[in-house]
């Protein structure tokens, strides 16, 4: 107990004198920690007697990580192999290791110290939280992404998720090597991305489709010029010749917003030769669909929904909400017209994550949207302790906009289809 308080006492100091270092969200680190410790080390020198030498190390190494990093989650934050981080106030916080959620044993101190470490989060964002505003998502500066949302809304004290963004996981080879997708399966869908098909990504949340699009889309041509369009800045595309846009929300008054839809129709004036919409949520679904049917070859998106089929009602609701005067028959020729692929990626009972329909959009039938699938992940079986096995196969469906591929100059042989 008198080692909290002590700590305490020290944050509250540390915090009222240096505030100008702890906030520098362009130092370096290790710099930032060296100081830090110093600091510290001069603050603790009046104690020293009553602490054990062990124990005065621990409070400033713990207080490093604090100032210095993002306190009792810096070393989570650190391990590669935890790949989600959910902190449900205080003394909750779990993790996703390898696909499987699991309570840690890292806890705060205080709601003062969890909301130090999100007013941490926040300093390098023109993002905030607090009584008027409180919840918000942003982006780390490594990728990772973050949603947070307080009391009184959050009834159990400051809650975060954080996503960690993989740097691992960077070329089709590394889905292959993850199982995500199998090497006919990222050809394909490479040469998709090179003959400039239009697609969509579907799947939950965490089943890792922005991950997959952000892969893919390093197979864009480096001298394409591509604007990105996300509420949170998320992709990071390695090419030369990339705008990247980001929402803003309103301020404290409800003035300001600037919605994904203002962004698009913006986009359509920045000679686009690529756009990727980062998620389809509301109106611009409608936008998206009539950009690729004006020359806008190539257009890249994300949308939650747990099937193709459920992507197809999804964006009609969304048309349907755009408030444009549209019939359903129209929206259907639309979604018809445009759009090539549904990706549909899931995250399964093992916590693996695999694409596992790749399905055609082909014309209408019936007055509805036709779908075929041409790629399917089987699973074979599902062992006691929730393993799951199975295969990817082609269904023997050959694309109907295979044409495009020859139009385009893309070489990609009709054998990848046979069924297997």
């Amino acid at each position: 107990m008198a080692q909290q308080s002590l700590k305490n006492r020290v944050r509250e100091d540390f915090i009222s004198k240096y505030s100008n270092i702890l906030f520098k969200s362009a130092g370096n680190k290790t710099e930032v920690a060296s100081v830090v410790r110093n600091i510290l080390e001069g603050i603790l020198s009046q104690p020293r007697g009553v602490l054990k030498e062990q124990e005065r190390d621990n409070i400033i190494n713990e207080l490093v990580d604090e100032f210095s990093g993002f306190g009792p989650i810096e070393k989570l934050m650190m391990d590669p192999d935890v790949t989600e981080i959910m902190i449900n106030g205080t003394h909750n916080v779990y993790v996703e290791k390898h696909g499987k959620k699991e309570l840690s044993n890292m806890k705060f101190d205080s709601d003062q110290q969890l909301m130090y470490v999100i007013q941490k989060i926040l300093s390098p964002t023109r993002r905030r939280v607090d009584e008027t505003v409180p919840y918000t998502d942003v982006c780390l500066p490594d990728g990772s992404r973050v949603n947070i949302i307080i009391p009184p809304l959050a009834l159990d004290g400051p809650t975060i998720t954080i996503r960690k963004f993989l740097r691992k996981i960077v070329k089709a080879e590394d889905l292959i090597e993850l199982g995500t997708l199998d090497r006919k399966m990222a050809d394909f869908l490479i040469a998709c991305i090179k003959a400039k098909i239009n697609m969509i990504f579907a799947g939950a949340t965490g089943s890792g489709k922005t991950t997959t699009v952000g892969v893919l889309s390093s197979y864009i041509g480096n001298d394409e010029r591509t604007i990105t369009i996300e509420d949170t800045a998320e992709l990071h595309l390695a090419q030369d010749h990339v705008v990247r846009l980001e929402s803003k929300p309103p301020n404290i008054e409800g003035k300001g917003e600037i919605s994904i839809r203002d962004l698009f129709r913006n986009t359509l004036r920045m000679r686009p030769q690529r756009i990727i919409l980062g998620e389809i949520r509301s109106a611009e679904a409608l936008d998206m669909l009539q950009a690729m049917c004006s020359g806008h070859n190539g257009a890249l998106s994300v949308i939650h929904a747990n099937t193709p089929n459920e992507v197809l009602h999804r964006l009609e609701t969304m048309i349907l909400m755009s408030g444009v005067p549209i019939t359903l028959e129209a929206i259907h020729r639309q979604i018809a017209s445009s759009l090539h692929l549904i990706i549909q990626q899931d995250q399964l009972a093992d916590g693996t994550r695999k694409i596992t329909r790749i399905t055609q959009v082909n014309g209408l039938k019936n007055g509805w949207v036709n779908l075929e699938d041409l790629f399917v992940y089987e699973i074979t079986n599902v062992i006691e302790g929730g393993k799951v096995f199975g295969r990817f196969k082609a269904t023997g469906v050959q694309p109907d906009f295979y044409p495009l591929f020859v139009k385009r100059g893309v070489a990609l042989s009709k054998d990848i289809f046979n069924k297997d």
